[in-house]
């Protein structure tokens, strides 16, 4: 009998020390695979990534006001990438913009916002990047930004003034799904990075709802990043908390369409995000007050531009461009076709006072959004090597002026500008 229960005993230990090990591996696979996911709701891949690279590799071009800087390599390679950071030093060059060696890093790096994230996500998103990702070796560029501003030390007095330190907390008197959503918006998702307006320092204006200026629309990288706040014509006043999710999950709605780098988030995030915490970002955007815009009456429809486009006058050379080249595509009522094709009328973008957008997708196009591995059938082609710059400016002021718009007219300078800034 003695005998038995030491074999049964020596049977279990043996047993168990094998189980321990797959255990652990499981929990591990576990937490990369979750911090994968966080990763994909920080879009890291579409800055960290060039197009044709290899992923996380870095050296994607980013124009700020100082210069030309250059994303960097965070693969685990240990010369070239973030392979000899402890969780430690990933967690201070995520909250605080300091890398491994000390130095700062420029605020494009959105870690105002990533300083929100929580220890729990940081450990995961540590452990993906860790375990998950392969080590490529490839060097970093070194920033084009001219002497003195190309110094970095005044940095350290940018994040005394205008990071705020603390992970996100979630408000009293909101429920599970704002909470979460505002997380995600604030945190990994960082929209204000590109949504909100910057100060004469590069600053944010505003880092959550708590100010007036928080997504409320900002020029980036010749386009104009849309206004996210409840504001009735050039915000999401007259989307629904559907159309919102709509548009995070595929990019297009019945009220507009996804253009520049908006496509790359759409592609490489906000589609692979679970459908909970797509609605959880859709609750927390509705919910956000009216800021920017015109202040003017809501925007009502009026076919009045449909019979001008109609009847080809003469005298109105941007109704004949865009019955030429546009009216296919987005109607001759200006209505298009939702959510294949983006309608022009009562469009957020098209009724911005910013031009920008307009101007650079009607000369570059934009790129495929990809669902599911699918790309979009009707993606904007590029008019820029087919019409000057005068022809875009009449189409666009018409398209502007027209169905009741009431935006404001382009120039041919405008074009010219932007196109100088994008060849």
């Amino acid at each position: 009998m003695k005998t038995t229960l030491k074999a049964l005993a020596l049977a279990a230990a043996v047993t168990a020390s094998f189980a321990l090990p797959t255990l652990s591996h499981a929990a591990d696979d576990a937490l990369v695979t979750r911090g994968e996911y966080l990763a994909k709701a920080g879009d890291c891949i579409a800055c960290h990534s060039t197009p044709h690279g290899k992923p996380f590799t870095g050296g994607l071009k980013m124009m700020t006001p100082m210069g030309v800087i250059y994303s960097t390599n965070i693969t685990p390679d240990p010369e070239t990438g973030i392979g000899q950071y402890s969780e430690d030093d990933f967690k201070r060059a995520m909250r605080e913009g300091i890398a491994k060696d000390g130095h700062n890093l420029y605020p494009a790096m959105p870690y105002p916002s990533y300083a929100k994230v929580n220890d729990d996500d940081m450990h995961a998103l540590y452990t993906y990047f860790m375990h998950g990702v392969a080590p490529i070796k490839q060097a970093n560029r070194e920033p084009d930004i001219k002497w003195p501003l190309n110094m970095r030390w005044p940095l350290k007095f940018w994040n005394m003034v205008f990071l705020e330190k603390g992970v996100y907390q979630d408000k009293t008197g909101k429920d599970v799904a704002w909470n979460r959503g505002a997380y995600l918006i604030q945190g990994l998702g960082h929209c204000g990075s590109c949504h909100t307006p910057r100060g004469i320092a590069f600053q944010e204006q505003a880092l959550d709802e708590s100010g007036a200026l928080y997504l409320s629309g900002s020029p980036i990288d010749n386009w104009f990043a849309s206004n996210l706040t409840g504001e009735h014509n050039v915000g999401l006043g007259r989307w629904s908390e559907a159309d919102v999710a709509q548009f995070l999950k595929t990019g297009a709605n019945q009220h507009a369409s996804a253009f520049g780098s908006m496509t790359d988030v759409i592609n490489n995030s906000t589609q692979a995000l679970t459908d909970v915490d797509v609605a959880a970002m859709s609750r927390y955007l509705k919910s956000l007050p009216a800021a920017g815009g015109s202040g003017g009456p809501a925007y009502a429809y009026d076919a009045k531009a449909t019979k001008v486009s109609l009847t080809r006058p003469a005298n109105d050379a941007g109704a004949r461009v865009y019955t030429a080249f546009c009216m296919h595509c987005h109607g001759v009522d200006g209505r298009g076709f939702a959510p294949m094709l983006a309608p022009l009328a009562g469009n957020p973008n098209v009724l911005e006072k910013n031009a920008s957008s307009l101007i650079n997708v009607t000369l570059n196009g934009t790129g495929d959004l990809v669902i599911g591995g699918v790309p979009a059938a009707y993606p904007m082609p590029k008019y820029g090597p087919v019409l000057n710059d005068q022809q875009i400016a009449e189409v666009l002021t018409f398209i502007r002026a027209g169905w009741n718009n009431g935006a404001p007219g382009v120039g041919a300078g405008d074009v010219a500008k932007v196109r100088k800034a994008t060849q």
